[in-house]
């Protein structure tokens, strides 16, 4: 075939030699040249193999070709007739013309590289790093006796947590101080209830009695305040009405005890008789039908009371146009202004050893009373506890009152009457002699006018009252 004579020396036949067929030299793909021979492949350090057709492939190699290129020879070298069967058979040679065309093989993609399981090394915990200390000396040895206390926390301050403490605290003891006093007041049944009684009257009226009991003082007291000993049934030398309006001044009244009025249920007598024959309840009816003024709220205090008040004050400073000297009540007072003790005061407001008697006693009560109640209620008494407290454990352990009364009602009369009050006496018609005595007459048609302004909440008129 091909101009080719079968019979020529096959030694001289060139056979271009096959790839892909047993026994045949491999032919390396077109294109692509040749490794060059005659040099060594230097060994692949990361993988510490000789080079060779098993080298294995790394990813920087890029696809791998595999062949084995034939041993160089010379040009003039041919290699001999070899025969060729189709189909691989052996049966029917094949001429050079006629091989069969071997297509190039579609090229794989080359496999991913395969990567070195690396390990991890395992995790370090950080070393904290001490710079050098200096040695430490032995402490001196613990005695196991005694614990070492741990160190104490400092504390923060909090000033405003300290003044409410100190708040609470003075609020607390304020309460606990007046619930003290009223548990201190004597309560007496002082406000009657009978028929026919006076309806309310507008404002708020009290009733002051100061009695003459003597039960409470002892023999050596008696002397001190010369009260003349026992004297039979409990008195009144002194009964005022005090009315507080809705709006104005507060008005202080002196009633004569030696008052011509009409007692419920023993007719005619002298005032403070009714204190005597009933107590306090019949004196209060006797007041309540002369005057037609209800009657709120009721206070009695006797001589010991009287002066332990003044004393604990501090005594109360009284100007005197006379002199005025009673030994029965023991009293001898200069002429000018001076400061009364307890005794002295209270004979200055029971003597009757002035020209005009009973009419110069009820002034001389309500100058007192006036200035009493100013020092009691002045800056100087309530904002000083030393004062404060003697005086109003003084008047509570003294006074009696009526059952529904309490510190803070008699609290609201001392704060009425710390201003200007307008004090007077009912007006008086003249002097009489009964059967039960020299008696004091009001004067009917003034004295009308002068309760009835009591009665309907307003100020007397000037021309009523009696200075």
């Amino acid at each position: 075939m091909n101009g080719d004579d079968p019979r020529e020396d096959p030694r001289r036949r060139r056979v271009p030699p096959t790839s892909g067929r047993p026994g045949g030299p491999s032919v390396p793909p077109q294109g692509r040249p040749l490794p060059p021979q005659g040099r060594p492949v230097p060994a692949d350090p990361r993988y510490g193999r000789p080079p060779g057709n098993d080298r294995r492939p790394h990813p920087e190699d890029g696809p791998t070709v595999r062949y084995n290129p034939a041993p160089r020879r010379g040009a003039s070298h041919v290699e001999p007739t070899q025969v060729l069967h189709r189909g691989n058979s052996g049966d029917q040679p094949l001429a050079y013309s006629q091989l069969p065309y071997e297509r190039e093989k579609p090229r794989q993609p080359a496999p991913p590289p395969r990567r070195e399981q690396v390990g991890h090394a395992p995790t370090q915990r950080p070393v904290p790093h001490h710079d050098g200390l200096p040695p430490r000396r032995t402490p001196p040895p613990v005695d196991l006796g005694r614990q070492p206390r741990p160190p104490r926390r400092r504390r923060r301050r909090h000033p405003f947590r300290w003044l409410t403490v100190i708040i609470v605290l003075l609020i607390a003891g304020l309460i606990a101080a007046v619930v003290h006093l009223d548990n201190s007041l004597t309560r007496i049944t002082a406000l009657p209830s009978y028929s026919d009684r006076v309806s309310n009257t507008p404002g708020t009226n009290w009733l002051l009695v100061g009695s003459d009991g003597r039960g409470d003082l002892s023999t050596e007291q008696e002397q001190e305040l010369a009260t003349g000993g026992d004297t039979g049934p409990e008195r009144t030398d002194t009964i005022m009405m005090v009315h507080i309006p809705s709006a104005g001044p507060t008005t202080m009244v002196s009633l004569p005890r030696d008052s011509y009025v009409n007692i419920p249920g023993h007719g005619k007598d002298k005032l403070n008789a009714s204190f005597a024959l009933g107590g306090a309840p019949l004196l209060v009816q006797t007041v309540e039908e002369a005057t037609g003024v209800r009657i709120d709220h009721y206070a009695q205090i006797g001589f010991g009371g009287f002066a332990s008040v003044v004393d604990a004050i501090g005594g109360i400073e009284m100007c005197l146009d006379e002199p005025i000297v009673d030994p029965l009540a023991g009293l001898d007072l200069a002429a000018g202004c001076q400061k009364l003790s307890g005794p002295q005061a209270l004979g200055f407001v029971r003597t009757r050893a002035t020209p005009t008697a009973d009419v110069d006693r009820m002034n001389r009560q309500r100058m007192f009373m006036a200035a009493l109640l100013k020092k009691a209620t002045g800056m100087g008494t309530l904002a000083n506890p030393f004062a404060l407290w003697p005086m109003a454990t003084g008047v509570a352990g003294s006074l009696k009152v009526d059952d529904g009364d309490h510190i803070w009602n008699l609290a609201a009369l001392g704060w009425a009457m710390r201003g200007d009050t307008v004090t007077t006496s009912v007006p008086i018609g003249g002097f009489d002699d009964t059967e039960v005595g020299n008696v004091l007459l009001w004067d009917k048609s003034r004295a009308s006018g002068f309760f009835e302004a009591l009665a309907t909440d307003q100020q007397i008129p000037e021309e009523l009252l009696t200075r």
